[in-house]
């Protein structure tokens, strides 16, 4: 999660949003706040590409798809990367349940091989999915990812020697709101994350406490602006949504070097921050 990233794939607005009919059409049914404007997404998402490439950052692209919808600028939830290839996903909801096979195409024009696939009745989608290290994936089991998702994950990881290990996640606001493992937790070094605490399974907090993880909070106020949210280019260099201002100052004091992304239109409309909208394809092991 926080090796220095070298490769990511994104979905810009203009692939994924495509035309303001297409918004029009679509954004209700897929619990977006309100319709947002294709001109100002696409402003929004250029500064993140100049962040990338500032960072010497690869990007590649996900093209057009008539199977995906706007969801699809949330490149992170449809596959998981792992050292021995792709792990094809099968969404939650059931509105992005084209993308999965979308992304797998992608993939495989660039030569990424696939490891393995969900099948059945299995779910799982990347923002419940952290690597604590790289033989440690967390996987938060809510509305979005269930038992059987896990189940297959772990089988799958198996044999390259990763343990899968699953903590609930809270009703919160039941199942119509996303709410993934990744909205109340980022890792930004090997031994530092942030994190909204209250909703933090007490498991897990122990867990990351053994590890000799330090956690940095985030205020309350913080957290509906996804102060959580946080995208580790490489160990404490980080990209942070505009509107946090008061996690991004614990940040810093933290020893981080922080961006901060402009998400009105990209972010706080689909409830997607700059980890959602991003999906590391290439690290630099730590």
């Amino acid at each position: 999660m926080v090796g220095r990233l070298t490769g990511v794939v994104v979905k810009r607005p203009a692939e994924a949003f495509v035309s303001e009919e297409k918004i029009e059409r679509e954004w209700r049914g897929l619990g977006f706040t309100a319709a947002p404007d294709l001109r100002r997404s696409s402003q929004e998402f250029a500064r993140l590409e100049e962040i990338l490439r500032q960072e010497g950052v690869e990007i590649f692209y996900l093209p057009a798809d008539e199977r995906t919808t706007l969801d699809s600028i949330y490149t992170h939830d449809p596959v998981l990367i792992t050292g021995a290839g792709a792990i094809i996903l099968q969404m939650g909801k059931k509105e992005r349940d084209g993308e999965p096979a979308a992304f797998e195409d992608a993939l495989k024009s660039w030569g990424v091989p696939v490891l393995g696939r969900l099948s059945g009745k299995a779910t799982a989608e990347g923002g419940d999915l952290l690597w604590l290290d790289q033989k440690t994936l967390i996987a938060g089991r809510g509305f979005r990812t269930n038992r059987e998702g896990i189940e297959q994950l772990q089988e799958i990881l198996r044999p390259p020697g990763v343990k899968v290990l699953a903590y609930d996640l809270p009703y919160w606001r039941g199942p119509a709101e996303v709410l993934h493992l990744m909205s109340f937790i980022s890792l930004l070094d090997v031994d530092l994350a942030v994190v909204y605490k209250r909703l933090l399974p007490v498991a897990f907090y122990w867990l990351l406490l053994e590890r000799g993880i330090e956690l940095i909070e985030i205020p309350e106020e913080e957290f509906s602006t996804q102060g959580c949210n946080v995208l580790a280019l490489s160990p404490r260099r980080v990209v942070i949504l505009e509107g946090n201002p008061i996690t991004a100052g614990r940040l810093r004091r933290a020893g981080c070097s922080v961006y901060e992304l402009p998400g009105s239109e990209i972010a706080f409309k689909g409830s997607g921050g700059p980890t959602c909208l991003t999906r590391p394809l290439l690290r630099r092991p730590v």
